[in-house]
This record gives structure tokens, sequence and C-alpha cells, in this order.
């Protein structure tokens, strides 16, 4: 099954329903999970509530996380096993994007740009699309405190940084999944078996 494919990395943005569809992947497949690791980052919550004082700590804390979790991966710790996580490298830089400039956003890219280039890529990307509109009708039904307060502008702005990367991303296939009218979604309402055929068929594409 998926013979080739054994690195899957599912993004989009909040509320799009990576996590959810990673798990329902993993277990179909019975893949380790590798997780955006948000609940160690411990300026996560002081970020949403100042975007502006805690935007460099948060993004340097992420990096910091993420790139342990792309050694190991790098590193050989799940050879064996399909992966499956709930994030791209990129990712970082494009939050990084949105919530640093100036000087911060220079050291930030000094950090960033080794840890991406030894980051080892996945065989297939699947992109989940939403709106805003309907990214922000999720996230408020989640009911996560610090993502409540999100403001509309900002989902907004994160739509528009995704879909300008994911419009000329070329470093691996690239399978995207509209979940808008699927309503409150979550990932686990993608049919799964559909998924790992188009997966399949993606990675035997010259």
């Amino acid at each position: 099954m998926l013979d080739g494919i054994d690195y899957i990395a599912i993004e989009g943005p909040i509320g799009a329903g990576k996590t959810s569809l990673a798990h329902a992947l993993a277990a179909r497949l019975d893949a380790k999970l590798v997780l955006e690791p948000a609940d160690d980052n411990p300026f996560l919550g002081k970020f949403y509530a100042d975007m502006s004082g805690y935007a460099l700590a948060t993004q340097l804390a992420f990096l910091a996380l993420r790139r342990r979790q792309q050694v190991a991966i790098a590193s050989g710790e799940f050879a064996g096993s399909k992966i499956i996580s709930d994030y791209v490298i990129a990712r970082d830089r494009i939050f990084a994007g949105l919530t640093l400039n100036g000087d911060e956003l220079a050291l930030y890219d000094r950090l960033y740009e080794p840890v991406a280039a030894d980051a080892p890529k996945p065989d297939i990307v699947v992109l989940l699309r939403a709106d805003a509109d309907t990214l922000m009708t999720r996230i408020h039904s989640r009911g996560t405190p610090y993502e409540s307060a999100l403001a509309g502008e900002y989902i907004e702005r994160l739509v528009a940084e995704y879909d300008e990367y994911f419009d000329s991303y070329d470093e691996t296939p690239l399978l995207i999944v509209d979940t808008a009218a699927l309503g409150d979604y979550s990932g686990a309402g993608v049919d799964v078996d559909e998924l790992v055929c188009e997966m399949g068929g993606l990675g035997t594409r010259d």
C-alpha cells in the first residue's frame, strides 16, 4: 500500500482539519504520527493575547521544537514505519511572515533557513483548503480558548499566505482537498480510502 510513499505531510491554515485527518490516516496506514508541538510551546497562549509582544518568542520556540522532530525523522528514528505529520517545515515561515517584520524577521530567517534546508521532504503533501469564514466557524466551534480570540482579519491574511505559498509549490507531489463544502468539517470526515487511492496515483506519476 502506497509503495515508496513513506512520509506524508498534511497542511492547511488553522481550523482546516489537519490533525484530525492525520490521526485518521495514521490509523488507516498503521503509521507513526508526528504532530505539531503546539502544546509544548510555552509562549503560544501569550502570543494570542499579545501578538506583537510574543511573536518572536513564539516563532523561535516553534522552530526549535519542529527542528527536533525533523531531526528525528531524518535520523531514521521511525525507520520501518510510514510517517504522518500535520505540518511541513515551511508552515513555520508562513506564520513568521505574518507576525514578524524588520530585524526580528531577519533574525528569524537566519535561524530558519538552515533548519529548512536540513528538513527531510515529505513524499506527498496533502493541502486542506477552506475560506476564512469557514475556518472561523470551525475555530469557534471547537472552543480552544486562545484560538477563539483570533480575529477574522488574521485568518484572512493566513489564508492568503497559504494560497500564495502553495500556488507555486513544486517541492513534492501536492494533493489539494477543498474542505469548504463539508461544513462543520473535521479531517476524519474525509474518505480516507479514497484519499489513499489518490495519493497512490500521485506517487506513481512520472
